[in-house]
């Protein structure tokens, strides 16, 4: 690989971790209400195994700006879930399945989230950290399915026009 393309890949990793964090950040104050998981979906589709380098950073990044707890090993395998179910379904054309794609890992995060919880605690802990939970689960998954049925379809012509050959 040259250097120019290799450049023109750490350049497209560091611009879309930053947009991954500008996008967590400037919805922060709603709780559970995100835009991570939609564009975590439309990069792995776009811009295939990148996305192999993108979340590792963006996990990072995380840590350094918010300190890593407990939280922070969650991140390390549900995003890189996602990205893995997004794979699976690279194929499927409908903005309605990947809403409830969306959806589901919304309403799932909690449940995901709980397994650290089982290895500290066991399995009481674990359920009543996610049972504890549920209302924020289902806000999470109902922005995330409104949120992806609403913006997939324009971000998805606008990665169209922006695709770098894999």
């Amino acid at each position: 690989m040259n250097i120019r393309r290799r450049s023109r890949d750490v350049t497209l990793v560091g611009v879309m971790v930053a947009t991954l964090e500008v996008a967590k950040f400037a919805l922060s104050f709603l709780a559970n209400v995100e835009l991570v998981t939609l564009l975590i979906m439309l990069y792995t589709l776009y811009f295939g195994r990148k996305i192999l380098y993108v979340i590792p950073v963006f996990v990072l990044v995380e840590g350094i700006i918010y300190g890593f707890g407990i939280w922070w090993i969650m991140y390390l395998y549900v995003w890189p879930l996602l990205a893995l179910v997004t794979h699976l379904f690279r194929k499927n054309e409908s903005v309605f399945v990947w809403a409830v794609i969306a959806g589901v890992f919304g309403l799932t995060f909690g449940a995901l989230c709980a397994i650290p919880y089982f290895f500290i605690g066991g399995w009481s802990t674990a359920v009543s950290w996610w049972v504890a939970g549920i209302p924020h689960d289902i806000i999470h998954c109902v922005s995330n399915f409104a949120i992806t049925l609403i913006l997939f379809p324009p971000l998805q012509k606008a990665l169209s026009k922006l695709r770098i050959a894999n």
